[in-house]
C-alpha cells in the first residue's frame, strides 16, 4: 500500500549532488519514496508536512546547519533515523562513534550504490538504529560541530555547572568551567552523565587554549570515559562486597547457635543475597533452595489472597529432621531463611533472627 511506503529525505546544499541522488535513486522507487531538498529551512518544512523515516543529511549548510535540523529532529520526531553525509570525516573518530551507538556516517565522496545499502539497512532493521537522534550524546553534538566546519560556543550543564566548549571552523579552540579551562576542562566536560546542552552559533572563545587536533581530543575522551565507567564499576562492586561482608558479620551470631546448619538471605523471588556458611557446595545449596523458596511464596501468595489475610512476616516449620523459619526484613523485599536441627532452641532462634534482621535491615 502507498500509505505504507517508506519515506527518505536527502538534504545538501550542492543542487547537482541531490540531483544526481534523486535520479541514480529514482529506481528503487519501489522500495521507498525519495525526497531532495537543498536547505535545513527546506528540510524542516518538509518534515512539518509529512513523516520521513530516514533523514540524510550534510552538516556543513548556511541558513540552518546540519547540527541545527538534528536538534530540530530530536524534538519533534524522534523516531526518524539518521545517517550523517561529511567531507570532513576522520575513520577512526567515526569507528569509534559508531561503535558507541552514534549516528551513521557516510563520508564524500562515496559510491551510489554505498548510500543505497545504508538507506535500506535503515529502513529494514527492526531493531533500532544506530544514527537514532533519540540517542544524542555529548560526543555526537561535538563532533557535528567539527564535521560542520562550524564556529559556536557548546554551552553544557550539569546539576553542579556549567561549561563552555568552543569552535572556530570545526576546531576546538578553547574550553572552560568554574575551575579548569584548556584540554583539561574539555575532557573533564566529555566524563559528565546527563544534563542539557545549547549551541550558541557563531560565538567565537575568548581566548585559544587549546592547539591539539579534534579527532584527538575526541579519541582521548572517549579513552576517558571508558576508563571513568570502569571505575564507577569497580566501586559499585567494591560496594557491593563490603555490604556482603557486613551482613554475613551479622548473621555469625545467629550460625553459631546450637543446630543451626544453613542461612539463606534472598528476596521473595527467591533469589539469593547472601548465605552461610560460604562454600562451593553452600553456592549451590542457595540457589536450590532459593529456586524452592520463590515456588513456595507463590503458592503462599494464593492462599493469602484466597483466605483475604495479610502477607506473613514470619514462618516456622518442621519437616521430619528439619526446621525452617522464615523471617521478613521490615520494609524490605528480604527474607532470612534459617535451616536447623530438631536439637536447636528455637525460642533462642527466634530471638537471634529479629535481631540479626534488625542489623542488616539498612544493608538490604
Amino acid at each position: 500500500m502507498p500509505s505504507l511506503q517508506k519515506r527518505v529525505l536527502i538534504v545538501d546544499d550542492e543542487e547537482d549532488l541531490t540531483w544526481t541522488l534523486s535520479k541514480k535513486l529514482s529506481k528503487d522507487s519501489d522500495k521507498f519514496q525519495l525526497t531532495c531538498v537543498n536547505s535545513g529551512r527546506e528540510a524542516i518544512e518538509a518534515l512539518n508536512q509529512l513523516p520521513f523515516d530516514l533523514v540524510i543529511t550534510d552538516v556543513r549548510m548556511p541558513e540552518v546547519s546540519g547540527l541545527e535540523l538534528l536538534m530540530e529532529i530530536k524534538q519533534k520526531y524522534p523516531h526518524t533515523k539518521v545517517i550523517i553525509m561529511t567531507a570532513y570525516g576522520s575513520s577512526d573518530v567515526q569507528k569509534e562513534a559508531t561503535e558507541r551507538g552514534c549516528f551513521r556516517y557516510i563520508e564524500k565522496p562515496f559510491e551510489i550504490n554505498e548510500l543505497r545499502e545504508l538507506i535500506l539497512d535503515a529502513l529494514t532493521e527492526k531493531k533500532g538504529f544506530r544514527g537514532s537522534v533519540s540517542d544524542f550524546h555529548l560526543s555526537d553534538i561535538v563532533q557535528l560541530n567539527c564535521l560542520g566546519r562550524l564556529t559556536s560556543a557548546l554551552e553544557v550543564k550539569n546539576e553542579q555547572e556549567t561549561g563552555y566548549i568552543y569552535f572556530e571552523e570545526g576546531n576546538i579552540v578553547h574550553a572552560e568551567t568554574g575551575h579548569l579551562e584548556g584540554e583539561n576542562a574539555f575532557y573533564y566536560i566529555m566524563t559528565w552523565q546527563g544534563g542539557e546542552f545549547a549551541v550558541k552559533r557563531n560565538m567565537k572563545a575568548p581566548r585559544e587554549t587549546i592547539q591539539k587536533n579534534w579527532q584527538s581530543l575526541l579519541l582521548e575522551a572517549m579513552r576517558r570515559l571508558d576508563e571513568s565507567s570502569a571505575g564507577v564499576v569497580e566501586e559499585k562492586e567494591r560496594e557491593k562486597r563490603q555490604i556482603i561482608h557486613k551482613i554475613r558479620w551479622a548473621l555469625n551470631p545467629l550460625l553459631k547457635s546450637r543446630g543451626v546448619d544453613f542461612i539463606l538471605v534472598h528476596n521473595r523471588a527467591g533469589f539469593p543475597i547472601t548465605f552461610l556458611p560460604e562454600s562451593e557446595e553452600g553456592n549451590l545449596e542457595a540457589t536450590d533452595l532459593g529456586n524452592q523458596l520463590s515456588v513456595f511464596f507463590n503458592d503462599l501468595k494464593k492462599l493469602q489472597k484466597h483466605l483475604q489475610a495479610h502477607p506473613p512476616e514470619f514462618l516456622e516449620m518442621r519437616l521430619g529432621n528439619l526446621i525452617l523459619l522464615t523471617l521478613k526484613i521490615l520494609k524490605r523485599d528480604a527474607y532470612i531463611t534459617v535451616l536447623a536441627e530438631p536439637s536447636a532452641n528455637v525460642g533462642l532462634l527466634r530471638v537471634e533472627l529479629n535481631k540479626a534482621a534488625r542489623e542488616i535491615q539498612p544493608l538490604v
